[in-house]
């Protein structure tokens, strides 16, 4: 992991300033003579900088997306707790913790810190655009804000604008979290608690119930307690509040809500996405209750030129992290990798 620091105030979208920003980020493979093979990575939501970890099978030597082809990038997005600056990162203008006072961020926020790496790496071109989930908004906003500097964009699971059912799965997440007696506490494992909650709301949207009821059934009759499910809920909540924060995942889930690309551009979604011009593959996930198929089939049906694939699997929205396989065959393809 490498940091870039920028010691000058940062625009947000709201108007207010971040007095200066640190952005950690990965890179792997080299930036050609030409300048012309950069794959840059958009991470979701709890996800770092550090793509060939999370994503196995998809980045890495003898992959699709390798660093024997290509300069890959991949940063972790503002506000969030690997490493750049977020709610637990210090404010130079108190030597303090930010924690609460930490300022509302959107996703064009986080891509204009994207810019700035962009422009310190001397990158001019992004060969190949990608992210799944949030990186998709990540993606799709950063396409529409330097639409000159993206020549192909790569989108999964993922909408134009956050739905009201993200939101109101968002909002019942938040709601765990601020029930955390801890939480207006102002100490850096404030609402972990809350955070296991709001995990466990997560992972109901994450997978499905086939999925669920096909790994996590009891095959006792008797049992009355101690179920597998509960087990399993509890497991990934501890596994979060261990490597997370509840900070960060409550402002990054507003984050997420505020995505909508035609929000003061046009009160047409379907027209902003008729701007778009780069070839573009987008996936769905058969199952994918978070982010339905009908998302991806909406931004198909809206960027000329697009393709989209669908992938068959019982894993729900987690399909993206988890079907590395399908999504490097139809990855391959389009890019016709020889």
């Amino acid at each position: 992991m490498k940091y870039f620091h920028h010691p000058h105030p940062f625009q947000l979208e709201s108007g207010k300033l971040l007095p200066e920003i640190t952005i950690a980020y990965s890179t792997y493979g080299k930036l050609n003579a030409e300048k012309s093979n950069v794959v840059w990575i958009c991470h979701a939501l709890t996800a770092n900088s550090d793509v060939a970890e999370w994503w196995p099978g998809v980045v890495g030597n003898n992959h699709v997306i390798d660093p024997e082809r290509y300069f890959i990038v991949c940063a972790n997005i503002l506000g969030s707790c690997y490493g750049t600056t977020g709610p637990l990162s210090i404010n130079p203008l108190n030597d303090e913790p930010y924690y609460h006072q930490f300022p509302f961020i959107t996703i064009r926020d986080m891509v204009n810190a994207h810019i700035l790496l962009r422009k310190k790496l001397g990158i001019e071109k992004i060969f190949l655009l990608m992210g799944g989930s949030m990186g998709g908004y990540q993606a799709m906003e950063w396409c529409l804000m330097e639409c000159d500097i993206i020549e192909r964009l790569f989108l999964l699971a993922t909408s134009a604008a956050e739905s009201a059912w993200g939101i109101a799965t968002h909002t019942a997440q938040r709601l765990g979290i601020e029930a955390d007696s801890t939480w207006q506490e102002a100490v850096a494992n404030a609402g972990a608690k809350g955070l296991k909650v709001a995990r466990a709301i997560g992972m109901l949207t994450y997978r499905n119930y086939n999925i669920m009821v096909q790994k996590q059934s009891d095959h006792d009759a008797a049992k009355v307690d101690d179920f597998t499910a509960s087990s399993y809920i509890n497991y990934q909540g501890d596994k979060l509040v261990q490597r997370f924060n509840a900070y960060s995942y409550w402002m990054l889930t507003k984050s997420m809500d505020s995505h909508n690309i035609a929000r003061g551009r046009s009160n047409d979604t379907r027209s902003i996405l008729r701007t778009i011009h780069q070839p573009t593959l987008i996936i769905g996930i058969s199952s994918d209750i978070l982010c339905p198929l009908v998302e991806q089939q909406f931004i198909a049906d809206n960027i000329a030129g697009s393709t989209l694939k669908v992938i068959d699997s019982e894993y729900g929205h987690d399909g993206f992290m988890v079907e590395n396989e399908q999504i490097s065959l139809h990855l391959e393809a389009w890019l016709k990798i020889p």
